[in-house]
């Protein structure tokens, strides 16, 4: 039976064919059941995957090809459900992929779906934290009637673990409560401190979850998101965050979320295609 590879992250040059010798698996969640603003989340998924095979596999400044870890693209949960059920689906999928010992990369999807990673790596890892690049502080105790929504996924991170917060711009008074000022690295902040990025390795554990809400980036380079906001960060901020945490603690997963891809311009699908390409040879280039 020929493979459709146009399905499977990094095409045909990085596809790996046997999910026993894979290291790495790709979980997409094309799940978008409470976004507020732009719908079209779902089929971020799709488009990174689609983005991807036009990867080149060597990275120049890692002098590594990730690809020959082995890359698996697992079949996409994609049940049209509640928030709650979708999060229990992706935690029970997470697990499913710690007793093989895979690395995890999660594919949104708009932001919830990530509640249910949160849980599972929590359950897994002693003294985790949770890094999340973001335009929005996500700590709404609740909205529109659910504690599972995108506005709520950070709340439900810190039930589960510590949490830090970075890139932050934009949020709602009843969020400030919730603020823990220790750990939230506002856009304001860091964009004339040179040193934000250690600042941000102290506050971590050191086991790190990473959470990257697409919308962190300025809308210049990454229009293409559910609830898009200026002044963000550049795509070299966040790799030398990455590069900063990753070599002093282990980043034991992550997920990119709320991509809503444009028809017309491709550019961002690309984008965030590459960073994860970027941010998976940063975490293998020693291991």
């Amino acid at each position: 039976m020929s493979i459709d590879f146009a399905k499977h992250f990094c095409g045909e040059d990085g596809y790996c064919l046997d999910y026993n010798e894979a290291k790495i698996v790709i979980l997409p969640v094309p799940y978008d059941g409470t976004s507020t603003w732009i719908k079209g989340a779902d089929k971020g998924p799709e488009a990174i995957i689609e983005a991807s095979g036009t990867l080149e596999m060597y990275d120049i400044e890692t002098e590594s090809d990730i690809s020959q870890k082995g890359i698996y693209t697992l079949p996409p949960i994609s049940e049209n459900t509640s928030p709650e059920l979708m999060a229990l689906a992706v935690e029970n999928e997470v697990n499913n992929q710690f007793k093989s010992n895979k690395f995890t990369v999660l594919l949104g999807g708009e932001h919830s779906v990530s509640i249910g990673a949160f849980k599972a790596y929590s359950e897994k890892y002693n003294d985790l934290s949770i890094l999340q690049l973001d335009a929005h502080a996500d700590l709404r105790q609740k909205y529109e009637g659910s504690e599972y929504n995108h506005a709520c996924a950070m709340y439900k991170a810190q039930e589960y673990a510590h949490i830090v917060q970075v890139g932050i711009r934009s949020m709602c008074q009843e969020e400030k409560a919730f603020v823990k000022t220790s750990n939230m690295f506002f856009r304001h902040q860091i964009r004339n401190n040179s040193s934000w990025k250690k600042d941000v390795l102290k506050k971590l554990k050191k086991n790190v979850y990473l959470t990257i809400d697409l919308d962190v980036f300025d809308t210049s380079i990454m229009p293409s998101t559910g609830t898009p906001e200026p002044d963000g960060l550049l795509f070299n901020d966040v790799i030398e965050l990455v590069k900063t945490v990753a070599n002093k603690v282990n980043i034991v997963g992550f997920d990119i979320v709320e991509l809503c891809p444009n028809k017309d311009n491709k550019a961002p699908d690309y984008l965030a295609a590459k960073l994860i390409y970027k941010i998976l040879s940063i975490i293998f280039k020693n291991r």
